[in-house]
């Protein structure tokens, strides 16, 4: 039962939608996955309009879907309300912070799953899972009764076993939404970052050149930020969680670790720094789409690993994502596949603010050349 942290199985003939614990369904308490949070947590007296907007077009909710204590984790570890099972290798993790959502799609337990990504936690957990999801634009998608990580760089986006499913999933956050089909005359800009794994990153080379050209691009910026993330991210989220520390039994070791350290950093002055590094990558990665199609990267430096004591796993899998909250802009993960390996790689399209149509419609031409 790990996948879910509460399961609803609402009938009807709609389709079947997960939802993340960090988001409002009504009458459900809201945990984040946090005991510290669940044992004062109300029933929700209204849908989040992220889910009103679902249920309006017929989708029934499946359940309050498992993630990583107070969306703080990128490995889907769990201590409190226990870990999802990677249904592509039990020994693996499914990716965090939204590991249930990932693990009810790629189970089938759900048709479309709507997760949280702060830092990669729609991403990663796709990634690890083998399913494709898409972070949305910051700002596109309404985070009102959503539990705040870092409202300067959170989202909500869907997941689903295929592009198919994530485009069901953007119409029913916003109904109408058409993807836009791709157009082969734009080319694909490939942006290499040190530290990926040859064989990951020979796979989505790959995959794009299935679809066409690739052209090779470099970020100045990319590199800086990922500690820009987590800067903006420890001004932000001890606001709404630093209280839990009064009580530090409600909470695991490593999430206490984790808030003393975001107050730490936010005592440091680094938000100027993290907010001109934002506006410098926003500009250089803007330049880019100007001129190509998307942006295509990995989503993971490496296959999803298998679980570790310290915080080693979620620096390795936070390595290549959290750039784009910051940055602001839409990612499409997608699963490719990784020769000699039982587990995918995920390649990582990157498009314009607002670009969602766009993107959902390269991904559909990617998937539909790798058959």
């Amino acid at each position: 039962m790990t996948t879910w942290i509460i399961r609803t199985d609402e009938p009807g003939e709609g389709p079947r939608l997960a939802v993340k614990d960090a988001i409002d369904v009504a009458g459900l308490p809201t945990t984040a996955g946090c005991q510290a949070v669940a044992e004062r947590a109300e029933p929700a007296a209204a849908d989040a309009p992220v889910v009103a907007s679902a249920r309006a077009q017929g989708a029934r909710i499946a359940g309050k879907a498992n993630l990583t204590e107070l969306c703080m984790a990128a490995d889907g570890v769990n201590p409190w309300s226990g870990t999802p099972v990677n249904p592509l290798d039990p020994s693996r993790v499914p990716g965090g912070s939204s590991s249930g959502s990932a693990v009810a799609v790629a189970t089938g337990e759900a048709d479309v799953a709507f997760g949280t990504d702060t830092s990669g936690s729609v991403r990663i957990p796709a990634a690890c899972c083998g399913i494709a999801g898409l972070k949305t634009t910051n700002g596109r998608v309404p985070l009102d009764g959503v539990y705040p990580l870092s409202p300067t760089l959170d989202i909500v986006g869907p997941m689903g076993r295929d592009v198919a499913a994530v485009v069901l999933g953007m119409g029913l956050l916003e109904p109408g939404f058409t993807p836009v089909p791709y157009d082969p005359s734009r080319t694909v800009a490939r942006l290499r970052v040190a530290g990926v794994d040859p064989a990951i990153d020979a796979a989505v080379d790959d995959a794009l050149r299935r679809l066409g050209p690739i052209t090779d691009v470099t970020s100045d910026q990319y590199v800086h930020a990922a500690t820009a993330n987590g800067v903006i991210i420890s001004n932000e989220a001890p606001r709404y969680d630093g209280h839990l520390l009064d009580d530090p039994s409600k909470l695991s070791g490593r999430i206490e670790r984790r808030l003393q350290q975001m107050i730490d950093v936010a005592g440091a002055g680094m938000l100027d720094w993290a907010l001109g590094v934002r506006t410098a990558l926003r500009a250089e990665l803007d330049a880019i789409l100007a001129r190509h199609a998307a942006i295509a990267l990995p989503v993971l430096t490496c296959v999803a690993p298998e679980p570790g004591e310290s915080d080693e796993a979620d620096l390795v899998l936070t390595t290549l994502v959290g750039q784009i909250n910051v940055a602001g802009l839409p990612a499409f993960a997608l699963p490719v596949p990784l020769p000699g390996s039982h587990l995918p790689a995920s390649v990582q399209l990157i498009g314009p603010a607002g670009g969602e149509e766009r993107l959902c419609g390269l991904a559909a031409a990617l998937e539909s050349v790798l058959g």
